[in-house]
């Protein structure tokens, strides 16, 4: 827990969007105890809560947020740049049990990580007994990123929640459409997805502030570009064999075993990578093309990298050795490339130091493919350059198209491919 007190800054100026927004979520927040400042990337929205804590009249102020954003110290400048006469307190989401003391606001920086359900995460239920009738403020660009049934825990963790129902399964009741989904087995449970957008909308209509990059004067897009490359001869083979007898066993003793649609799905796609998890939990590199062509590809560029298992980064580091940091601070002062894993660096941090973001693999989340891929974005950047490196014929590229629907690669999606 990082308790923070100001440095004097005289020169800052907001912008008038984030006067404006803060004024009205001020007042909201003294009326209502709660408001959802839904802003996209870069306009601004941590200022902006910072203006509205200070508006409201708050003392003391813990920010709660992911472990990354607060080693990039992003929060603490913008905190000193706005130079607010309220305490501030910063903690990672997985520290939430160490916080003491009283707060009279709470900020949760990227409240969609809140939204499981039907049943509310450990760190949700920890958060609400933290919280109970303080002021709350939820930040978030993409607040219900794959289905409004997300909604209902960012708001359950106040005591001053609009929804009166107890339970999610109570709220299911009167916002959700539930329907039936097969499940592992061939079994069927409900589906929840399935919420009323416009109902849900009228009941938090009071609750939110909304802002987009388009209103802030942001004209920049990102390009992507898919990049295909062919693995060995060997890899190809290996993941025949898994697909047909569910389980390798190496020379060295080494087993792959996937004896579940599960584990296969989670096997291959390890496989199309170069990297896999062994049945003795050590891993193991099997292919090095992927890492090879991306440093021979981007030899003249400042890249940042994204990859999804661990093993990978451990490939990465061995073909770039140290012309590669984990450290974001060490990548925005030198020129070593970064290498991030998709869910400890899709949100809350900036990347634009780097020429462009490399996806060595792809995560099957709808949610991070859309927040990883704006690191780049500036307000006076005009374009954002996102390479996807996919091997040929593999699962990469079924992913890809499953999440540019807003929805999450499932074992459903992955039946309906023939490897």
């Amino acid at each position: 827990m990082n308790t923070s007190t100001k440095v004097v800054n005289s020169t800052f100026i907001p912008r008038d969007y984030q006067e404006s927004l803060s004024d009205k979520a001020s007042s909201i927040l003294n009326r209502l105890k709660i408001v959802a400042l839904i802003m996209e990337v870069r306009t601004g929205k941590t200022i902006t809560s910072f203006l509205t804590a200070e508006k409201s009249k708050c003392k003391k102020v813990l920010f709660i947020t992911k472990k990354k954003v607060i080693e990039s110290n992003t929060i603490l400048n913008d905190y000193n740049l706005v130079n607010p006469y309220f305490e501030l307190t910063q903690i990672n989401y997985e520290s939430v049990h160490k916080v003491k003391g009283n707060f009279d606001l709470f900020i949760i920086d990227e409240s969609h990580s809140l939204g499981a359900f039907p049943k509310p995460s450990i760190r949700t239920k920890r958060i609400k007994e933290l919280i109970g009738k303080s002021k709350l403020i939820l930040l978030s660009g993409t607040i219900t990123p794959e289905s409004w049934s997300q909604i209902y825990h960012q708001f359950w963790i106040s005591d001053f929640t609009p929804f009166v129902e107890k339970s999610f399964y109570q709220w299911a009741k009167n916002y959700v459409n539930v329907t039936q989904k097969f499940v592992a087995h061939g079994n069927k449970a409900n589906d929840y997805s399935k919420a009323n957008e416009n109902l849900i909308r009228q009941k938090l209509s009071k609750y939110i502030v909304s802002f987009s990059q388009k209103e802030a004067g942001f004209s920049s897009s990102v390009k992507e570009h898919i990049l295909y490359v062919r693995m060995k001869p060997t890899t190809y083979q290996l993941i025949r064999k898994i697909e047909k007898d569910l389980v390798f066993e190496g020379k060295n003793g080494g087993v792959i075993l996937a004896d579940t649609p599960v584990k296969k799905m989670q096997k291959i796609h390890q496989l199309f990578s170069g990297t896999i998890k062994l049945e003795d939990g050590s891993s193991a590199t099997i292919d090095d093309t992927k890492a090879n062509f991306i440093k021979e590809k981007f030899a003249n560029k400042k890249i940042a990298i994204f990859y999804k298992f661990k093993q990978e980064l451990n490939l990465l580091k061995t073909i770039f050795g140290s012309d590669l940091t984990t450290n974001l601070q060490e990548f925005k002062d030198t020129d070593k490339n970064i290498a991030l894993q998709f869910i400890s660096g899709r949100e809350g941090i900036s990347l634009k130091e780097a020429d462009c973001i490399v996806a060595y693999n792809i995560d099957f989340s709808a949610t991070t493919y859309f927040q990883f891929k704006d690191r780049l974005t500036t307000k006076e950047r005009l374009e954002n350059k996102l390479y996807w490196i996919f091997a040929e014929d593999g699962l990469e590229k079924q992913i890809y198209k499953t999440v540019l629907e807003k929805k999450s690669f499932t074992l459903n999606h992955y039946k309906q491919i023939a490897i």
